[in-house]
């Protein structure tokens, strides 16, 4: 058998399975949405926590995704891979959210400030952590670095790094051409190895 197709059939049957769940979904089944939501809810959660950095609001985002699916159940057509329109559900509610975010967000003067003395803690040579406790900071200076790009920016890194979405169907939920995606995930890879040449280089 052709690795390539063997690599490609699990694929293809849960896609099959999702779409014969949305038929079922779309007739009032409460027992196929309860199993769909089984089968995408960690998905959905984790790409919410990575794009907002709060596991409590994913949740909540996710309750949203998941019911809009419910009420779209009965109107949707197969087409492209359910879990891309699922991920295109799931980006408009994160962008959302981050712009209603952005109109009330006010940092204080003291947070910065507290920034900027972690800062020096940080880059104090005195200081030398034991492996353990570097790699935890390595991982929280990764995600803090990936939640500071810009919001199509991040997306496209979560979608490419945590969901293991190929160019094509980035674009898809992105609503981009392949070549803007590549333009986006070049321009946040730059950005993250600045933010994180401290670690790079050492």
């Amino acid at each position: 058998m052709d690795p390539m197709k063997e690599q490609e059939m699990p694929d293809a049957a849960d896609d099959a399975t999702d779409h014969q769940l949305m038929r079922l979904i779309g007739r009032g089944d409460e027992s196929a949405f309860r199993e769909l939501v089984m089968r995408h809810q960690d998905r959905v959660v984790g790409t919410v926590a990575k794009m907002l950095g709060d596991a409590d609001e994913a949740h909540d985002i996710a309750q949203q995704v998941f019911l809009r699916v419910w009420r779209h159940a009965r109107t949707y057509r197969p087409g492209a891979k359910f879990t891309t329109w699922l991920l295109t559900i799931t980006r408009n509610l994160v962008f959302n959210e981050t712009r209603r975010r952005a109109r009330r967000r006010e940092v204080s003067a003291d947070d910065q400030k507290e920034g900027h003395r972690q800062r020096e803690i940080e880059d104090d040579p005195r200081r030398r952590p034991d492996a353990g406790v570097l790699e935890d900071e390595l991982r929280r200076s990764v995600d803090a670095a990936i939640a500071a790009l810009p919001e199509a920016q991040r997306m496209a890194v979560v979608l490419r790094r945590y969901d293991d979405l190929s160019y094509e169907e980035i674009g898809k939920v992105m609503q981009l051409s392949v070549p803007a995606v590549k333009s986006l995930l070049f321009r946040a890879r730059a950005s993250l190895r600045e933010s994180l040449a401290a670690y790079l280089d050492g």
